[in-house]
């Protein structure tokens, strides 16, 4: 054997061997725990609750810090380039890795390629709400509607491309009905619109708009998970409300850059799962309508891959894009 072939395996062998000592003293100092969107927002209050519980569990901070931008990119692509050490991970949304993919002509970051999947956080349905005065009571009298006067009547959103819009539009293509897009920035002036009337239905997230249902300014069709929501358990699914397989989630997860360590990203997803099944954590999820979840970084892996596929063809059919 060469003398540079011997001293790249012990190069290769030492590296090895200190992965398993690095996880066991990980962390040796603070963390950054980056969200890609403004603070106040989801991932800003699921990192620190979660944040909270992994420095007491592992005595160290997890400093919660907002890279906002460009949907959700400029965080996802910064924790993609950062050193792969376990010292710089990312509380994501499906925006910036799954949306994005299609709907940007060109990322700086591939979310398969350059990040490494830790532990699927929360998960959340949209509720498809009408204003009280709309004529349709159930999604078979929306559908009756829609299909009488195609482009009738029109829908609000947070934006083009957001996941509102994206329900929207599959809600479209599984039904065979045409709706008018008006995109707003953000949910607040959406809702805002909703609530006057100035446009009559909408998809929204169902923290925004639970306040607006018990007021009684628009009322509930149908959630769009699989299973009812627990916060509105008498709203069906739009599954069960003859939509059949439709299903469209807000999903949440911790990811580091692609190289980190496994045994660091196992040790992150050991005590990230604890902290997941606190009590006090279960709560606030639950608060948040989020189903329990979890899992391994294999099963998040998995989510991610084939939300990339799902969402694909919605944008494409939307024509939607983001230069």
């Amino acid at each position: 054997m060469n003398r540079s072939l011997m001293l790249a395996l012990t190069a290769a062998v030492a590296v090895l061997a200190a992965a398993p000592a690095a996880a066991q003293n990980y962390p040796a100092k603070p963390v950054k725990f980056i969200t890609p969107y403004p603070p106040g927002g989801t991932t800003d209050i699921l990192a620190r609750l979660v944040g909270t519980k992994l420095q007491q569990s592992l005595g160290q901070p997890f400093l919660v810090e907002s890279k906002a931008g460009a949907g959700g990119n400029v965080g996802t692509d910064f924790v993609a380039k950062a050193p792969p050490d376990g010292y710089t991970i990312l509380m994501a949304a499906s925006g910036p890795l799954s949306i994005n993919v299609t709907l940007f002509k060109s990322l700086p970051y591939s979310p398969e390629r350059d990040l490494a999947p830790v532990i699927l956080v929360a998960s959340v349905p949209l509720v498809l709400v009408v204003h009280d005065s709309f004529p349709a009571k159930n999604v078979k009298e929306l559908l009756a509607l829609l299909k009488a006067k195609p482009d009738a009547y029109s829908y609000a959103s947070a934006g083009n491309g957001t996941p509102q819009h994206l329900s929207a539009e599959l809600f479209k293509q599984m039904t065979g009905t045409k709706m008018v897009h008006v995109p707003y920035k953000g949910s607040g002036p959406a809702i805002n619109d909703l609530i006057g009337g100035q446009v009559p239905i909408a998809f929204e997230s169902l923290i925004p708009i639970l306040p607006q249902l018990k007021g009684g300014k628009v009322r509930a069709l149908a959630v769009t998970s699989l299973k009812r929501s627990a916060l509105l358990p008498d709203v069906p699914t739009l599954d069960e409300a003859g939509v059949k397989g439709y299903e469209s989630i807000a999903w949440y997860g911790v990811l580091a850059p692609a190289k980190a360590p496994k045994p660091i990203v196992d040790k992150l997803n050991a005590e990230m799962t604890k902290a997941l099944k606190d009590p006090d954590v279960k709560q606030r999820l639950a608060e948040m309508g989020s189903a329990e979840v979890y899992g391994s970084p294999e099963k998040f892996g998995a989510l991610i891959k084939s939300e990339i596929a799902k969402w694909a063809p919605v944008v494409k059919a939307s024509g939607a894009t983001v230069d």
